[in-house]
Protein backbone atom coordinates (compact mmCIF):
# COMPACT_ATOMS: atom_id res chain seq x y z
CA UNK A 1 0.00 0.00 0.00
CA UNK A 2 2.87 2.38 0.73
CA UNK A 3 4.25 1.90 -2.78
CA UNK A 4 0.75 2.27 -4.22
CA UNK A 5 0.16 5.54 -2.41
CA UNK A 6 3.52 6.88 -3.56
CA UNK A 7 2.69 6.06 -7.18
CA UNK A 8 -0.79 7.62 -6.92
CA UNK A 9 0.79 10.82 -5.59
CA UNK A 10 3.16 10.93 -8.56
CA UNK A 11 0.31 10.43 -11.02
CA UNK A 12 -1.80 13.02 -9.21
CA UNK A 13 0.95 15.61 -9.57
CA UNK A 14 1.28 14.85 -13.27
CA UNK A 15 -2.47 15.19 -13.80
CA UNK A 16 -2.40 18.50 -11.92
CA UNK A 17 0.22 19.79 -14.34
CA UNK A 18 -1.87 18.75 -17.32
CA UNK A 19 -4.86 20.52 -15.75
CA UNK A 20 -3.01 23.79 -15.16
CA UNK A 21 -1.84 23.71 -18.77
CA UNK A 22 -5.35 22.65 -19.95
CA UNK A 23 -3.53 19.95 -21.85
CA UNK A 24 -5.46 16.86 -22.98
CA UNK A 25 -3.92 13.47 -22.25
CA UNK A 26 -4.54 9.78 -22.84
CA UNK A 27 -4.10 7.06 -20.25
CA UNK A 28 -1.56 4.43 -21.32
CA UNK A 29 -2.22 1.02 -19.74
CA UNK A 30 0.43 -0.96 -21.61
CA UNK A 31 -2.05 -3.33 -23.25
CA UNK A 32 -5.49 -3.24 -24.82
CA UNK A 33 -8.40 -5.45 -25.80
CA UNK A 34 -9.74 -2.74 -28.09
CA UNK A 35 -10.14 -3.30 -31.81
CA UNK A 36 -9.28 0.34 -32.53
CA UNK A 37 -5.68 1.14 -33.44
CA UNK A 38 -4.21 2.72 -30.31
CA UNK A 39 -1.76 5.60 -30.82
CA UNK A 40 -0.26 7.62 -27.96
CA UNK A 41 1.70 10.88 -28.04
CA UNK A 42 4.37 10.68 -25.34
CA UNK A 43 4.01 14.31 -24.24
CA UNK A 44 0.25 13.82 -23.77
CA UNK A 45 0.31 10.42 -22.11
CA UNK A 46 -0.23 9.34 -18.50
CA UNK A 47 1.52 6.00 -17.99
CA UNK A 48 -0.38 3.87 -15.47
CA UNK A 49 0.90 0.53 -16.77
CA UNK A 50 2.65 -0.27 -13.46
CA UNK A 51 -0.62 -0.15 -11.48
CA UNK A 52 -0.95 -3.92 -11.74
CA UNK A 53 -0.86 -5.26 -8.16
CA UNK A 54 -3.33 -7.14 -6.00
CA UNK A 55 -3.09 -5.01 -2.85
CA UNK A 56 -5.25 -6.97 -0.40
CA UNK A 57 -7.61 -9.92 -0.15
CA UNK A 58 -10.00 -9.53 2.78
CA UNK A 59 -11.23 -13.09 3.36
CA UNK A 60 -13.59 -12.19 6.19
CA UNK A 61 -15.43 -9.48 4.25
CA UNK A 62 -14.97 -11.24 0.90
CA UNK A 63 -13.42 -8.30 -0.92
CA UNK A 64 -10.31 -7.63 -2.96
CA UNK A 65 -8.47 -4.32 -3.24
CA UNK A 66 -6.61 -4.22 -6.54
CA UNK A 67 -4.99 -1.81 -8.94
CA UNK A 68 -6.75 -1.30 -12.29
CA UNK A 69 -4.22 -3.06 -14.53
CA UNK A 70 -4.51 -6.40 -12.75
CA UNK A 71 -5.59 -8.89 -15.46
CA UNK A 72 -8.28 -11.49 -14.90
CA UNK A 73 -5.94 -14.48 -14.69
CA UNK A 74 -3.79 -12.80 -12.02
CA UNK A 75 -6.89 -11.75 -10.07
CA UNK A 76 -8.39 -15.24 -10.20
CA UNK A 77 -5.12 -16.86 -9.05
CA UNK A 78 -4.97 -14.50 -6.06
CA UNK A 79 -8.56 -15.02 -4.97
CA UNK A 80 -8.67 -18.79 -5.53
CA UNK A 81 -5.99 -19.22 -2.86
CA UNK A 82 -8.73 -18.26 -0.43
CA UNK A 83 -11.54 -20.24 -2.07
CA UNK A 84 -13.04 -17.05 -3.49
CA UNK A 85 -13.65 -15.61 -6.92
CA UNK A 86 -15.12 -12.42 -8.44
CA UNK A 87 -18.81 -12.89 -9.27
CA UNK A 88 -18.11 -11.85 -12.88
CA UNK A 89 -14.88 -12.94 -14.59
CA UNK A 90 -14.32 -11.79 -18.16
CA UNK A 91 -13.54 -14.59 -20.61
CA UNK A 92 -10.08 -13.36 -21.72
CA UNK A 93 -7.24 -13.65 -19.18
CA UNK A 94 -5.68 -10.35 -20.29
CA UNK A 95 -8.74 -8.17 -19.70
CA UNK A 96 -7.90 -5.96 -16.75
CA UNK A 97 -10.00 -4.85 -13.79
CA UNK A 98 -9.97 -1.26 -15.02
CA UNK A 99 -10.66 -2.33 -18.58
CA UNK A 100 -13.65 -4.37 -17.46
CA UNK A 101 -15.09 -1.39 -15.58
CA UNK A 102 -14.29 1.33 -18.08
CA UNK A 103 -15.47 -0.88 -20.94
CA UNK A 104 -18.62 -2.14 -19.25
CA UNK A 105 -17.69 -5.81 -19.58
CA UNK A 106 -19.84 -8.78 -18.64
CA UNK A 107 -19.78 -12.55 -18.95
CA UNK A 108 -21.87 -15.67 -18.49
CA UNK A 109 -22.72 -14.88 -14.85
CA UNK A 110 -23.96 -11.37 -15.74
CA UNK A 111 -27.58 -12.49 -16.03
CA UNK A 112 -27.67 -12.41 -12.22
CA UNK A 113 -24.76 -10.17 -11.17
CA UNK A 114 -24.81 -7.56 -13.94
CA UNK A 115 -21.63 -6.20 -15.46
CA UNK A 116 -18.20 -6.45 -13.87
CA UNK A 117 -18.62 -2.89 -12.56
CA UNK A 118 -21.78 -3.96 -10.72
CA UNK A 119 -19.63 -6.20 -8.51
CA UNK A 120 -17.43 -3.30 -7.31
CA UNK A 121 -17.79 -1.49 -3.99
CA UNK A 122 -15.65 1.57 -4.65
CA UNK A 123 -13.04 3.21 -6.89
CA UNK A 124 -10.05 5.32 -6.02
CA UNK A 125 -9.88 8.02 -8.71
CA UNK A 126 -7.71 10.96 -9.69
CA UNK A 127 -10.06 13.67 -10.97
CA UNK A 128 -9.21 15.99 -13.82
CA UNK A 129 -7.58 18.60 -11.57
CA UNK A 130 -5.34 16.03 -9.84
CA UNK A 131 -7.44 15.50 -6.68
CA UNK A 132 -7.50 11.94 -5.29
CA UNK A 133 -10.95 10.80 -4.17
CA UNK A 134 -12.79 7.59 -3.33
CA UNK A 135 -16.21 7.14 -4.88
CA UNK A 136 -18.86 4.62 -3.92
CA UNK A 137 -22.68 4.44 -3.87
CA UNK A 138 -22.81 6.95 -1.01
CA UNK A 139 -19.89 9.28 -1.73
CA UNK A 140 -19.41 10.81 -5.17
CA UNK A 141 -22.08 8.37 -6.31
CA UNK A 142 -22.54 10.20 -9.61
CA UNK A 143 -18.94 9.43 -10.59
CA UNK A 144 -19.13 5.90 -9.19
CA UNK A 145 -22.07 5.03 -11.43
CA UNK A 146 -20.99 7.20 -14.36
CA UNK A 147 -17.50 5.72 -14.66
CA UNK A 148 -18.61 2.37 -16.08
CA UNK A 149 -18.22 2.48 -19.84
CA UNK A 150 -16.64 5.96 -19.84
CA UNK A 151 -13.27 4.76 -21.18
CA UNK A 152 -11.11 6.81 -18.82
CA UNK A 153 -12.64 10.17 -19.76
CA UNK A 154 -13.97 11.02 -16.28
CA UNK A 155 -10.73 10.57 -14.37
CA UNK A 156 -7.89 8.15 -13.71
CA UNK A 157 -8.79 4.96 -11.86
CA UNK A 158 -6.01 3.92 -9.46
CA UNK A 159 -7.61 1.26 -7.22
CA UNK A 160 -10.79 -0.81 -7.04
CA UNK A 161 -12.47 -2.67 -4.20
CA UNK A 162 -14.52 -5.52 -5.59
CA UNK A 163 -16.71 -8.17 -4.05
CA UNK A 164 -15.84 -11.87 -3.97
CA UNK A 165 -17.98 -14.99 -3.60
CA UNK A 166 -17.16 -18.55 -2.48
CA UNK A 167 -16.41 -20.88 -5.34
CA UNK A 168 -15.86 -24.57 -6.13
CA UNK A 169 -13.39 -26.66 -8.12
CA UNK A 170 -15.40 -27.39 -11.25
CA UNK A 171 -18.21 -26.22 -13.49
CA UNK A 172 -20.77 -28.80 -14.48
CA UNK A 173 -21.81 -27.59 -17.94
CA UNK A 174 -25.08 -28.74 -19.50
CA UNK A 175 -25.48 -28.20 -23.25
CA UNK A 176 -28.97 -27.67 -24.71
CA UNK A 177 -29.09 -27.89 -28.53
CA UNK A 178 -31.51 -25.44 -30.20
CA UNK A 179 -32.78 -25.32 -33.76
CA UNK A 180 -33.76 -21.68 -34.22
CA UNK A 181 -33.13 -18.16 -32.94
CA UNK A 182 -36.50 -18.22 -31.18
CA UNK A 183 -35.65 -21.50 -29.44
CA UNK A 184 -32.33 -20.06 -28.29
CA UNK A 185 -33.97 -17.02 -26.68
CA UNK A 186 -36.70 -19.17 -25.13
CA UNK A 187 -34.09 -21.54 -23.65
CA UNK A 188 -32.15 -18.59 -22.22
CA UNK A 189 -35.31 -17.29 -20.53
CA UNK A 190 -36.10 -20.72 -19.10
CA UNK A 191 -32.61 -21.23 -17.72
CA UNK A 192 -32.35 -17.73 -16.24
CA UNK A 193 -35.46 -18.55 -14.20
CA UNK A 194 -33.72 -21.70 -12.91
CA UNK A 195 -30.92 -19.54 -11.41
CA UNK A 196 -27.77 -21.51 -12.30
CA UNK A 197 -24.29 -20.00 -12.03
CA UNK A 198 -23.50 -19.40 -15.72
CA UNK A 199 -25.39 -19.12 -19.03
CA UNK A 200 -24.23 -18.36 -22.56
CA UNK A 201 -24.84 -19.71 -26.03
CA UNK A 202 -23.47 -20.13 -29.54
CA UNK A 203 -25.46 -20.07 -32.78
CA UNK A 204 -23.53 -21.94 -35.49
CA UNK A 205 -26.23 -21.16 -38.07
CA UNK A 206 -29.84 -20.02 -38.12
CA UNK A 207 -31.05 -23.55 -37.29
CA UNK A 208 -28.17 -24.94 -35.24
CA UNK A 209 -27.04 -23.67 -31.86
CA UNK A 210 -26.36 -24.54 -28.23
CA UNK A 211 -27.28 -22.85 -24.95
CA UNK A 212 -24.82 -23.77 -22.18
CA UNK A 213 -25.75 -23.71 -18.50
CA UNK A 214 -23.09 -24.03 -15.80
CA UNK A 215 -23.28 -25.00 -12.15
CA UNK A 216 -20.37 -24.79 -9.71
CA UNK A 217 -19.54 -28.11 -8.07
CA UNK A 218 -16.84 -29.92 -6.12
CA UNK A 219 -17.89 -33.26 -7.58
CA UNK A 220 -15.97 -34.61 -10.55
CA UNK A 221 -18.49 -36.47 -12.68
CA UNK A 222 -16.84 -38.59 -15.35
CA UNK A 223 -13.76 -37.53 -17.24
CA UNK A 224 -12.73 -33.89 -16.97
CA UNK A 225 -12.69 -31.85 -20.17
CA UNK A 226 -10.03 -29.15 -20.40
CA UNK A 227 -9.58 -26.28 -22.83
CA UNK A 228 -6.41 -24.47 -21.69
CA UNK A 229 -3.58 -26.72 -22.92
CA UNK A 230 -2.06 -26.64 -26.40
CA UNK A 231 -3.31 -30.13 -27.24
CA UNK A 232 -6.85 -29.46 -26.00
CA UNK A 233 -9.55 -28.68 -28.54
CA UNK A 234 -10.81 -25.10 -28.79
CA UNK A 235 -13.99 -24.70 -26.77
CA UNK A 236 -16.31 -23.73 -29.61
CA UNK A 237 -15.04 -26.55 -31.85
CA UNK A 238 -15.54 -29.10 -29.07
CA UNK A 239 -19.06 -27.75 -28.57
CA UNK A 240 -19.94 -27.84 -32.27
CA UNK A 241 -18.73 -31.44 -32.71
CA UNK A 242 -21.09 -32.73 -30.02
CA UNK A 243 -24.04 -30.44 -30.71
CA UNK A 244 -26.01 -32.53 -33.18
CA UNK A 245 -27.59 -34.90 -30.65
CA UNK A 246 -29.52 -34.38 -27.45
CA UNK A 247 -28.67 -32.69 -24.18
CA UNK A 248 -25.22 -33.56 -22.80
CA UNK A 249 -22.96 -32.62 -19.88
CA UNK A 250 -19.29 -32.00 -19.18
CA UNK A 251 -17.28 -31.36 -16.03
CA UNK A 252 -14.69 -28.62 -16.55
CA UNK A 253 -12.03 -27.31 -14.14
CA UNK A 254 -13.07 -23.84 -13.00
CA UNK A 255 -10.32 -21.79 -14.64
CA UNK A 256 -10.63 -23.77 -17.87
CA UNK A 257 -14.28 -22.77 -17.92
CA UNK A 258 -13.71 -19.12 -17.05
CA UNK A 259 -11.13 -18.67 -19.82
CA UNK A 260 -12.61 -21.23 -22.22
CA UNK A 261 -12.65 -18.76 -25.12
CA UNK A 262 -9.05 -17.60 -24.72
CA UNK A 263 -7.53 -20.03 -27.20
CA UNK A 264 -8.73 -18.84 -30.59
CA UNK A 265 -10.43 -15.72 -29.23
CA UNK A 266 -13.83 -17.43 -29.32
CA UNK A 267 -13.48 -18.38 -33.03
CA UNK A 268 -11.90 -15.29 -34.55
CA UNK A 269 -8.49 -17.02 -34.53
CA UNK A 270 -9.72 -19.26 -37.33
CA UNK A 271 -9.51 -16.27 -39.69
CA UNK A 272 -5.74 -16.11 -39.23
CA UNK A 273 -5.34 -19.56 -40.78
CA UNK A 274 -7.06 -18.42 -43.96
CA UNK A 275 -4.99 -15.24 -44.16
CA UNK A 276 -1.60 -16.96 -43.77
CA UNK A 277 -2.56 -20.02 -45.82
CA UNK A 278 -2.21 -22.66 -43.08
CA UNK A 279 -4.69 -25.58 -42.88
CA UNK A 280 -7.19 -25.18 -40.04
CA UNK A 281 -6.51 -28.56 -38.44
CA UNK A 282 -5.95 -29.63 -34.86
CA UNK A 283 -2.27 -30.32 -35.61
CA UNK A 284 -1.65 -26.79 -36.89
CA UNK A 285 -3.65 -25.29 -34.03
CA UNK A 286 -1.33 -27.17 -31.68
CA UNK A 287 1.80 -25.97 -33.51
CA UNK A 288 0.69 -22.32 -33.46
CA UNK A 289 -0.96 -22.40 -30.04
CA UNK A 290 1.36 -19.79 -28.51
CA UNK A 291 0.13 -17.21 -31.03
CA UNK A 292 -3.54 -18.12 -30.69
CA UNK A 293 -4.19 -16.91 -27.16
CA UNK A 294 -5.98 -13.60 -26.95
CA UNK A 295 -3.05 -11.58 -25.58
CA UNK A 296 -0.99 -12.42 -28.67
CA UNK A 297 -3.97 -12.05 -30.99
CA UNK A 298 -4.67 -8.51 -29.78
CA UNK A 299 -0.99 -7.63 -30.21
CA UNK A 300 -1.12 -8.81 -33.82
CA UNK A 301 -4.42 -7.01 -34.37
CA UNK A 302 -2.97 -3.69 -33.19
CA UNK A 303 0.24 -4.09 -35.17
CA UNK A 304 -1.33 -5.27 -38.42
CA UNK A 305 -4.43 -3.08 -38.65
CA UNK A 306 -6.44 -6.14 -39.71
CA UNK A 307 -9.39 -5.12 -37.52
CA UNK A 308 -10.31 -2.89 -40.48
CA UNK A 309 -11.13 -5.98 -42.53
CA UNK A 310 -13.46 -7.84 -40.14
CA UNK A 311 -16.57 -6.84 -38.25
CA UNK A 312 -16.03 -7.04 -34.49
CA UNK A 313 -19.14 -5.85 -32.67
CA UNK A 314 -20.86 -6.67 -29.37
CA UNK A 315 -24.47 -5.54 -29.20
CA UNK A 316 -26.87 -5.31 -26.29
CA UNK A 317 -30.37 -6.09 -27.55
CA UNK A 318 -33.66 -6.02 -25.66
CA UNK A 319 -34.86 -9.55 -25.10
CA UNK A 320 -37.83 -9.13 -27.45
CA UNK A 321 -35.63 -7.83 -30.31
CA UNK A 322 -32.75 -10.30 -30.14
CA UNK A 323 -34.35 -12.67 -32.67
CA UNK A 324 -35.01 -9.84 -35.14
CA UNK A 325 -31.41 -8.72 -34.95
CA UNK A 326 -30.05 -12.24 -35.46
CA UNK A 327 -32.28 -12.57 -38.53
CA UNK A 328 -30.70 -9.39 -39.90
CA UNK A 329 -27.19 -10.77 -39.31
CA UNK A 330 -28.16 -14.01 -41.01
CA UNK A 331 -29.75 -12.35 -44.05
CA UNK A 332 -27.40 -9.43 -44.66
CA UNK A 333 -24.04 -10.31 -43.10
CA UNK A 334 -23.96 -14.11 -43.00
CA UNK A 335 -21.57 -14.05 -40.05
CA UNK A 336 -21.38 -17.17 -37.87
CA UNK A 337 -20.95 -18.30 -35.16
CA UNK A 338 -22.80 -15.74 -33.02
CA UNK A 339 -22.27 -15.49 -29.27
CA UNK A 340 -25.30 -15.04 -27.00
CA UNK A 341 -24.93 -13.89 -23.42
CA UNK A 342 -27.84 -12.76 -21.20
CA UNK A 343 -27.21 -9.71 -19.00
CA UNK A 344 -29.10 -7.66 -16.48
CA UNK A 345 -29.94 -4.26 -17.99
CA UNK A 346 -27.90 -1.33 -16.69
CA UNK A 347 -29.79 1.27 -14.68
CA UNK A 348 -27.30 4.01 -13.91
CA UNK A 349 -24.52 4.17 -16.50
CA UNK A 350 -25.42 6.02 -19.72
CA UNK A 351 -22.78 4.22 -21.76
CA UNK A 352 -23.75 0.60 -21.42
CA UNK A 353 -27.07 -1.21 -21.92
CA UNK A 354 -29.03 1.39 -19.95
CA UNK A 355 -32.65 2.40 -20.36
CA UNK A 356 -33.53 -0.64 -22.44
CA UNK A 357 -37.21 -1.59 -22.09
CA UNK A 358 -36.57 -5.18 -21.12
CA UNK A 359 -36.06 -7.28 -17.96
CA UNK A 360 -33.10 -8.96 -19.63
CA UNK A 361 -30.60 -7.97 -22.29
CA UNK A 362 -29.03 -10.38 -24.76
CA UNK A 363 -25.48 -9.55 -25.74
CA UNK A 364 -24.91 -10.69 -29.32
CA UNK A 365 -21.29 -11.03 -30.41
CA UNK A 366 -20.90 -10.49 -34.17
CA UNK A 367 -17.30 -11.22 -35.13
CA UNK A 368 -16.17 -12.17 -38.60
CA UNK A 369 -16.83 -11.64 -42.28
CA UNK A 370 -14.14 -10.29 -44.56
CA UNK A 371 -14.22 -7.01 -46.47
CA UNK A 372 -11.57 -6.46 -49.09
CA UNK A 373 -12.73 -2.89 -49.75
CA UNK A 374 -12.76 -0.45 -46.84
CA UNK A 375 -15.89 1.31 -48.13
CA UNK A 376 -17.79 -2.00 -47.94
CA UNK A 377 -16.45 -2.62 -44.44
CA UNK A 378 -17.53 0.86 -43.35
CA UNK A 379 -20.99 0.48 -44.86
CA UNK A 380 -21.55 -2.87 -43.10
CA UNK A 381 -20.57 -1.42 -39.73
CA UNK A 382 -22.83 1.59 -40.19
CA UNK A 383 -25.68 -0.73 -41.14
CA UNK A 384 -25.14 -2.65 -37.89
CA UNK A 385 -25.17 0.59 -35.89
CA UNK A 386 -28.39 1.72 -37.58
CA UNK A 387 -30.17 -1.57 -36.85
CA UNK A 388 -29.00 -1.63 -33.24
CA UNK A 389 -30.51 1.82 -32.70
CA UNK A 390 -33.65 0.86 -34.64
CA UNK A 391 -34.26 -2.13 -32.37
CA UNK A 392 -33.62 -0.08 -29.21
CA UNK A 393 -30.26 -1.64 -28.37
CA UNK A 394 -26.78 -0.35 -27.66
CA UNK A 395 -23.34 -1.45 -28.73
CA UNK A 396 -20.23 -1.93 -26.66
CA UNK A 397 -17.71 0.77 -27.49
CA UNK A 398 -14.50 -1.24 -27.28
CA UNK A 399 -15.22 -2.05 -30.92
CA UNK A 400 -15.24 0.24 -33.95
CA UNK A 401 -17.77 3.08 -33.75
CA UNK A 402 -18.74 5.10 -36.82
CA UNK A 403 -21.63 7.18 -35.48
CA UNK A 404 -21.98 10.81 -36.45
CA UNK A 405 -21.55 12.89 -33.31
CA UNK A 406 -25.18 13.99 -33.04
CA UNK A 407 -26.42 10.41 -33.34
CA UNK A 408 -23.89 9.14 -30.81
CA UNK A 409 -24.96 11.58 -28.12
CA UNK A 410 -28.62 10.92 -28.78
CA UNK A 411 -27.93 7.31 -27.82
CA UNK A 412 -25.42 7.80 -25.02
CA UNK A 413 -26.69 10.62 -22.80
CA UNK A 414 -24.63 13.75 -23.44
CA UNK A 415 -26.21 15.96 -20.78
CA UNK A 416 -25.45 13.70 -17.81
CA UNK A 417 -21.96 12.99 -19.15
CA UNK A 418 -21.07 16.66 -19.60
CA UNK A 419 -22.31 17.39 -16.09
CA UNK A 420 -19.88 14.77 -14.73
CA UNK A 421 -17.02 16.20 -16.77
CA UNK A 422 -17.71 19.65 -15.36
CA UNK A 423 -18.03 18.44 -11.76
CA UNK A 424 -14.80 16.42 -11.88
CA UNK A 425 -12.80 18.84 -14.05
CA UNK A 426 -12.23 16.62 -17.08
CA UNK A 427 -13.49 18.97 -19.79
CA UNK A 428 -9.98 19.20 -21.25
CA UNK A 429 -9.77 15.42 -21.75
CA UNK A 430 -10.95 13.63 -24.89
CA UNK A 431 -14.64 12.71 -24.71
CA UNK A 432 -15.94 9.17 -25.05
CA UNK A 433 -16.92 10.04 -28.61
CA UNK A 434 -13.42 11.35 -29.33
CA UNK A 435 -11.93 8.08 -28.08
CA UNK A 436 -14.21 5.54 -29.70
CA UNK A 437 -15.05 7.16 -33.05
CA UNK A 438 -12.85 5.77 -35.83
CA UNK A 439 -11.29 8.78 -37.52
CA UNK A 440 -8.78 7.33 -39.96
CA UNK A 441 -8.00 4.28 -42.06
CA UNK A 442 -4.66 2.78 -41.05
CA UNK A 443 -2.48 0.81 -43.48
CA UNK A 444 -2.85 -2.98 -43.42
CA UNK A 445 0.43 -4.71 -42.53
CA UNK A 446 -0.46 -8.38 -42.07
CA UNK A 447 3.08 -9.76 -42.27
CA UNK A 448 4.35 -7.15 -39.79
CA UNK A 449 1.56 -7.94 -37.34
CA UNK A 450 2.29 -11.67 -37.41
CA UNK A 451 6.06 -11.21 -37.08
CA UNK A 452 5.73 -8.63 -34.29
CA UNK A 453 3.54 -11.06 -32.33
CA UNK A 454 5.97 -13.95 -32.91
CA UNK A 455 9.00 -11.89 -31.85
CA UNK A 456 7.22 -10.13 -29.00
CA UNK A 457 7.62 -6.70 -30.63
CA UNK A 458 3.96 -5.83 -31.01
CA UNK A 459 3.32 -2.83 -28.76
CA UNK A 460 0.86 0.01 -28.61
CA UNK A 461 2.10 2.81 -30.80
CA UNK A 462 3.77 5.74 -29.01
CA UNK A 463 4.85 8.79 -30.99
CA UNK A 464 7.22 11.59 -29.84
Amino acid sequence: MEQHQKRVTELSEQVSQFYVQKKPFKIYHGSTNSTRIQVFKRSEMLDTSDLNHVLKIDVENKTALVEPNVPMDKLVRATLKHGLIPPVVMEFPGITVGGGIQGGAGESSSFKFGGFHDTCNSYEMITGDGSVITCNPKKHADLFYGTAGSYGTLGVMTAVELRLIPTKKYVRLTYFPVKSFDAAVERIQTEVANKPDYIDGIMFSRDHGVIMVGTLTNEKSGRLTRFSRAHDEWFYLDTEKESHGGVWNKTIPLTDYLFRYDRGGFWVGKLAFTLIGVPFTRFWRFIHDRLLHTRKMYEALQSSGMSQKYIVQDLAMPLNKAVDFMKFVDAELGIYPLWLCPLLPEEKSPFICSNLPTPLVVNIGVWGGYYDQYDDFLAANKRVEHLVAHYGGKKWLYAHAYYEEKEFWRLYGKQAYESLRSTYHTEHLPTVYDKVRVKEHHPIQLKKGVMDAILGKAKLKITP
